[in-house]
């Protein structure tokens, strides 16, 4: 009997270690990891179309005249193009002719008014391609010119020399790169046989530069006097300020697109901008804008001319960009 109880109680002993091993198992186990939450992807809104409110065109303006007056001048004419084609435009005035290369070969800009030398550069980097060239007094090309203060004694190019010459900026085509080469062919280096190179800030700042005696002589497009007559201060420009020489034909300012620009946006804005012929109104902004007084389509091949031009002075753009 006393075997018999002996035997239980070893048997409950056993049962009562097992139960506390499994519940000292039981605490030790580790437990599963909460399951994270598995998040949806959030889809990017898609990116505007390009000519839209939210996404504009934006159009790098030329800083050839009064900024202002370019800035007033496009307003008009942007908002012409919205009307006819719902293409939303905004406009901005480069700070000079490198800065707006940069903004259409940078993406900054899809659309650009170029001057001849601006373009070239342009095309060089695969950033431009020209759509419409301008039209002035029935052409499609303009002179630049060379100025100074009547009596002050240069009579010619090669007086230049130890002189203070003002241009509108470096990389204005009739302002300084047809000057430029004008100087070279006389014999004059304009780098180093100069006197001083004034950077004016614009054709109209040349005209007045000159007039004030504050330049010798100065380079301007044929014939930016007009745009600075109407002032009293300047009513006598005619006979203050005069033509030392004009330059051989050189191809007009043009507007151009990024080659990333949709063909179709390109087509509708090119077939606003050649309307503007057809009516006073349209004219007026042309007008307004760079006195313009028409338009005309245009491929590269317009200024295959002007780089022959340069060729054959030997002149490579990177010689030309100061």
């Amino acid at each position: 009997m006393r075997k018999n109880r002996f035997s239980l109680m070893a048997i409950l002993s056993i049962l009562l270690i097992g139960a506390f091993i499994l519940g000292a198992c039981a605490q030790v186990t580790p437990t599963e990891a909460p399951v994270e939450p598995v998040e949806e992807p959030v889809e990017e809104p898609a990116e505007a179309a390009l000519g839209t409110e939210e996404n504009p065109i934006v159009w790098v303006l030329t800083p050839s005249q009064d900024t202002q007056a370019v800035l007033t001048g496009a307003e008009g004419l942007t908002q012409f193009i919205e009307d006819e084609t719902g293409i939303v435009i905004q406009s901005f005035v480069a700070t000079d002719y490198t800065a707006q290369v940069e903004a259409i070969c940078s993406g900054e800009a899809q659309m650009a008014a170029l001057n001849t030398f601006g373009y070239i550069r342009a095309t060089e980097r695969d950033c431009a391609e020209v759509a419409v060239v301008s039209v002035r007094f029935g052409s499609t090309s303009y002179s630049g010119q060379l100025i100074t203060q009547a009596g002050s004694g240069i009579e010619s190019v090669e007086d230049l020399a130890g002189k203070v010459f003002c241009r509108p900026d470096p990389g204005s085509t009739s302002g300084w790169i047809i000057p430029s080469l004008s100087m070279l062919a006389a014999g004059i280096d304009p780098e180093t046989d100069l006197a001083e190179i004034v950077d004016a800030g614009g054709h109209d700042a040349v005209v007045i530069t000159v007039y004030n005696g504050e330049c010798d002589a100065g380079s301007t497009f044929v014939d930016a006097r007009d745009n600075v007559a109407d002032e009293e201060a300047f009513a006598d420009v005619y006979e203050k300020v005069v033509v030392l020489t004009e330059s051989p034909p050189i191809p007009n300012d043009n507007i151009s697109f990024a080659p990333e620009v949709p063909e179709a946006t390109r087509q509708a804005i090119v077939d606003a901008l050649l309307k503007l012929n057809d009516s006073e109104e349209g004219q007026t902004l042309l007008n307004e804008l760079y006195s313009w007084s028409g338009l005309e389509a245009a491929e590269d091949t317009f200024y295959d001319g002007f780089r022959q031009q340069l060729e054959a002075a030997g002149m490579s753009i990177e010689d030309l960009v100061n």
